[in-house]
């Protein structure tokens, strides 16, 4: 087997040995990213900082050789590790305490045996019934949750934990520990970072921020301007620990981290998902949450705090070009690099810079581009992409996707209640039947009057379809046709109605034939005893059929005008 054969077996069938060097270097960037983003979360966990960097390691490792994501990155990051560090303030254990450093790996044990179950159970196959606009307001609103835990950090304060009103308020309480000139530094960073992606998408500004941020450090010391820097971190690579374990506190950890799990498979599954519907791939579910629950089982041997997706770093990797699960090998071997030889340059980092990078990654994940779309074309699916949005700032991620589900759920009820539908004419001078309402020069023909309506017939929308025709229909209408191809099933309320409305109309001298039905609709109407509107001629093959029974002839003679387009 040639090097070509084993990248597509491993990757994609298209992937090019081209694509080597663009995924070595996309997994050097996310290690060299990592440092302040994990760093920082295993703070927000209870941790010491020196776990985030080891929870960047081996875990993303493990990931990136079971997921069938492409280019997903798996690590420490914010949802799980404010849920963790929130699961310790329950519980009254201290922050880097001795407690905290022993309880939080059982409960990222407890969060990997709780994702193998749903490995066990094929729960992943859920997330593929959620929306996109469900799927868009979700990762947004994570984004933007995440910029605002972050943005303290850009003007000398601490970060943030909770929903938006808690956030909003911690912002306001930091600014007692306003700089200036780290807002200057974290400002500039994201700014020039956006700009320079549009003017030069190619160049590592990230890479080339963390470098300018050194300098500073080094040859300005802009920390004597109260600019804050890293911590400085213990070299060498982590070492496997035992779990210890307080069977005290057991059930409430065990709740905590059904919690945890349940929102590490729905934002990395509904994130990883997006990117692959936009590459146009599909994930396998099942291998995916298998993934999730081995990293985090890997990460809590090593003490680490849950892990989950990286929209941030994710974004990251695509600009850089990174074409396969190569990048998540090469942010292993960086991050062990880093972890035995490098961690001297970490205490010289500027936290403001670093916060920068991780904000403009972030804006740049936003679905706001999506949203634009949906405001044009779908008002409905624009409401349900900011519920989702505004669910996950101010409820938390799990509320966020169930509130979107649910809205997605009433639009489905919605659409299926109210269908689209029409009633047609002919355009002089084309061939066929158009909608009255969306063409100004479509006329009935004189005496039909013809109904199209998409959507199945059932007990909660057949009232909607008589009650159209009866208010349409006028002592002129000789024959009424619906146009029945969107039609595939009925039930035995709409079949009992169809009856008494063929029934009705007859009376009324009016004639009344189905068209272009799915022939598994005709099998329904002879089941719910409908079956006379077969034997009686009601169903016919298609409406020139009709037009021939009713010996209408073409050119059909029309109306004078369309009464959906009367000045």
């Amino acid at each position: 087997m040639n090097l070509q054969t084993y990248f597509n077996q491993k990757f994609t069938k298209d992937y090019r040995l081209s694509f080597i060097p663009k995924d070595i270097l996309s997994g050097i960037i996310v290690a060299l990213v990592s440092i302040p983003i994990s760093m920082g979360y295993s703070q927000i966990a209870g941790l010491p900082m020196i776990y985030g960097l080891y929870g960047s390691f081996l875990p993303i490792l493990i990931y990136g050789i079971i997921t069938t994501s492409r280019d997903f990155v798996f690590g420490v990051d914010a949802a799980p590790a404010a849920l963790t560090g929130g699961a310790l303030a329950s519980l009254g254990i201290v922050s880097e305490s001795k407690e905290a450093v022993n309880a939080v790996p059982v409960l990222t044990f407890m969060v990997g045996l709780w994702l193998m179950v749903f490995f066990i159970f094929k729960a992943g196959r859920v997330v593929k019934y959620i929306s996109v606009p469900v799927m868009g307001g979700f990762i947004t609103g994570i984004c933007l949750e995440i910029i605002t835990m972050q943005l303290p950090k850009l003007f000398g304060g601490a970060p943030g934990t909770g929903e938006l009103p808690e956030l909003i308020l911690h912002i306001y309480h930091e600014f007692e520990n306003f700089n200036g000139i780290s807002l200057l530094l974290g400002i500039s960073t994201v700014l020039i970072i956006l700009i320079m992606r549009k003017i030069l998408p190619k160049l590592p500004m990230s890479v080339v921020m963390l470098i300018i941020g050194y300098i500073l450090t080094t040859k300005v010391n802009i920390d004597s301007y109260g600019v804050k820097l890293l911590p400085e971190t213990t070299a060498g690579l982590p070492i496997p620990k035992l779990l210890e374990i307080d069977i005290h506190i057991l059930p409430e950890l065990s709740f905590s981290a059904l919690t945890i799990a349940l929102v590490i498979m729905a934002e990395t599954m509904l994130a990883s998902r997006s990117n692959a519907i936009s590459d146009g791939y599909d994930l396998d579910t099942s291998r995916e949450v298998l993934a999730y629950s081995l990293a985090n089982i890997t990460s809590s041997v090593f003490g680490c705090c849950p892990v989950n997706a990286s929209v941030s770093r994710t974004t990251i990797v695509r600009q850089f070009g990174g074409h396969s699960q190569l990048m998540s090998v090469s942010a292993c071997i960086s991050m062990a690099l880093i972890l035995i030889f490098c961690t001297g340059f970490i205490p010289f980092l500027p936290v403001p810079v670093l916060t920068g990078i991780i904000v403009a990654a972030l804006l740049s994940a936003c679905e706001f581009h999506l949203a634009r779309r949906l405001w044009k074309i779908s008002r409905q699916d624009f409401i349900i992409f900011i519920s989702a949005t505004l669910g996950v700032l101010f409820f938390g991620t799990v509320y966020g996707v169930v509130i979107g589900v649910v809205l997605s759920f009433f639009s489905v009820i919605r659409q299926a209640v109210s269908p689209q539908r029409s009633f047609l004419g002919i355009r002089p001078g084309h061939e066929g039947f158009y909608s009255l309402k969306a063409h100004e020069d479509a006329r009935p023909i004189q005496g039909v009057l013809i109904y199209r309506f998409s959507g199945n017939l059932f007990f909660a929308n057949i009232d909607t379809f008589v009650n159209e025709l009866e208010s349409e229909y006028d002592k002129n209408t000789r024959v009424i046709i619906i146009y029945g191809s969107g039609i595939n099933n009925v039930d035995i309320t709409a079949a009992d109605r169809l009856l008494a409305l063929n029934k009705s109309l007859n009376k009324r001298g009016i004639l009344f034939y189905i068209a272009e039905n799915d022939g598994i609709v005709n099998a329904e109407l002879e089941r719910y005893g409908a079956g006379e509107l077969i034997t009686g001629g009601v169903i016919r093959k298609d409406i020139d059929e009709i037009m021939k029974i009713i010996r209408i002839k073409e050119p059909y003679p029309l109306s004078d005008y369309n009464p959906y387009n009367e000045e």
